[in-house]
């Protein structure tokens, strides 16, 4: 077999992380760096070997694993580093790895369990990050219970079992494994965690105590009310919670004095177990953001006591979607239709929609409902009317809209949506900032200007008001929030431009 085949690069690959790891256990000494001796590289590399050990532990530990254990082949002074690092253990950050093997699913993860041990045998520990496929849980529930037990892994501060491609299945889904006991020994210096397809036993409930636990995610698990409600009540210290396609439970009350974020996504593979149909936020005084990150299954969300509520998403107004969202007994709004509004709710800032189509008239109400709204961004479909100067000139002479960045997904331009960004545009004094996102197929040379032309832009109430036409992702979908941590952004829906 020649020396550059593919299958010795994958056996390279696959080796490469233990080996330095193992090397640098042992004490070896690294192969000496090319230009050594140079005074460029030389240098740079000085001033970043000059900062203290604790710090380059520090940024070592943040490293993506691979990163992290190669470290060790830098030069000598890096050599030791690893091991005095809290361990980054994440199976996700070894990407080459899946890359090479992607073809043959069984090989990619025989791979990565064959890798995981040697990497907790060579470090000392603690542990900072344990992430592994959670495919693991059923296929090697007795590897997984070893790894968690092992010392290495002792104060260990997140723990995730991720989500990684070659698990996905392609048959009905087996029933799941319960969470392996040995992953409770964490309660008391986890901060992050993912718990992800896998059952959680009544019998843990009545043990439930995470001191430091901040962030939460409970993807595609069977867990009793009982269960999650004991979970809450030992989290005194949780900001944010993520409740992703979980069964097993019909309605979730919230009591929690620190609690800043929630999410909910309801749907489940899982048919045959009880979904969610109610989420009831009973005290939540620190809650600022509820993201309901689709509303495709009738859930009910109501809102009782929640002071500083800052962010709401995704309310839909799909015909099909019988939604509501209560919020004390001032607002009811049925799919994205005010039902009822006895006082204007004026705490909430941001909003985010999944509209049916570009609807002036919905958004109007929404406003009226939410009148202090400075971020509004919004997904549809085209179509719909939105002749508005006759039919809402009453509206701009008396309401104050008070927008200041306006998100849009899904334009192409066509008379409808001209007509609905022109509203804002024409009338929105302290705007500062509109994003359109335009799919690739629709973009032309000359678009930008062409639309702020039809926009009449240059007749903006805002003088200070930009409108920013774009192909690439800045905008993220209230669909594409499926992590805890993305929970935590003040504004979690948009990324960058």
């Amino acid at each position: 077999m020649e020396a550059g085949s593919p299958s010795r690069r994958k056996r390279k690959l696959e080796e490469a992380p233990a080996a330095a790891a193992e090397r640098g256990a042992h004490g070896l000494e690294p192969p000496p760096r090319m230009g050594e001796g140079e005074e460029g590289g030389a240098a740079a590399a000085d001033r970043i070997s000059d900062l203290p050990d604790p710090i380059l532990a520090d940024i070592v530990s943040l490293l993506p694993t691979k990163d992290g254990v190669c470290t060790q082949i830098l030069a000598s002074r890096w050599r030791h580093l690893w091991r005095s690092a809290s361990l980054n253990l994440d199976c996700d950050g070894l990407d080459g790895l899946y890359y090479y093997l992607a073809e043959d699913d069984d090989r990619t993860l025989a791979a990565l369990a064959a890798l995981i041990p040697r990497l907790l045998s060579a470090h000392p520990g603690p542990g900072r990050r344990f992430c592994v496929p959670a495919c693991y849980l059923r296929s090697r529930s007795a590897a997984v219970d070893a790894w968690l037990r092992s010392p290495t892994l002792d104060g260990l501060h997140e723990l995730e079992f991720c989500d990684v491609y070659a698990c996905e299945p392609t048959r009905p889904l087996p029933p799941l494994s319960a969470l392996p006991a040995p992953a409770f020994r964490f309660s008391a210096t986890l901060r992050v965690a993912t718990i992800r397809a896998c059952h959680l036993p009544d019998s843990t409930a009545q043990t439930l105590h995470f001191p430091q636990l901040k962030k939460l995610a409970l993807v595609d698990v069977v867990v009793s009310e009982t269960w999650l409600h004991s979970m809450i009540a030992g989290c005194p210290a949780l900001e944010c919670l993520l409740i992703h396609t979980t069964s097993g439970v019909r309605r979730i009350r919230i009591n929690s004095l620190s609690l800043r974020s929630i999410g909910v996504r309801v749907g489940c593979q899982r048919t045959n177990e009880l979904q969610l149909q109610e989420l009831i936020i009973e005290n939540a005084p620190c809650l600022e953001r509820l993201l309901c990150l689709n509303l495709l299954d009738g859930l009910q969300v109501s809102v009782t006591s929640a002071p500083k509520f800052q962010t709401i998403a995704c309310v839909s107004d799909r015909r099909d979607f019988s939604t509501s969202l209560m919020i004390g007994c001032d607002a009811v709004i049925q799919g994205l239709h005010l039902d009822r509004l006895t006082v204007a709710v004026c705490t909430v800032k941001i909003l985010a929609v999944d509209l049916f189509m570009f609807d002036l008239d919905t958004v109007i109400a929404l406003m009226r409902c939410f009148p202090c709204l400075e971020k509004l961004y919004l997904e549809s479909v085209p179509g719909g009317y939105n002749l508005w100067r006759r039919k809402h000139r009453d509206l701009i002479k008396c309401f104050d809209i008070r927008l200041k960045t306006i998100g849009l997904g899904s334009y192409r331009g066509i008379k409808s949506q001209v007509d609905f960004v022109t509203f804002f545009i024409l009338n929105a004094k302290v705007l500062e900032l509109m994003i359109v996102h335009v799919s690739p197929q629709d973009y032309y040379r000359g678009f930008a200007a062409e639309e702020s032309r039809k926009l009449m832009f240059e007749n903006r109430a805002s003088k200070g008001a930009q409108i920013h036409f774009t192909t690439d992702t800045c905008l993220r979908g209230v669909s594409e929030i499926n992590d805890a941590c993305d929970l935590d952004l003040t504004d979690p829906f948009i990324t960058r431009c």
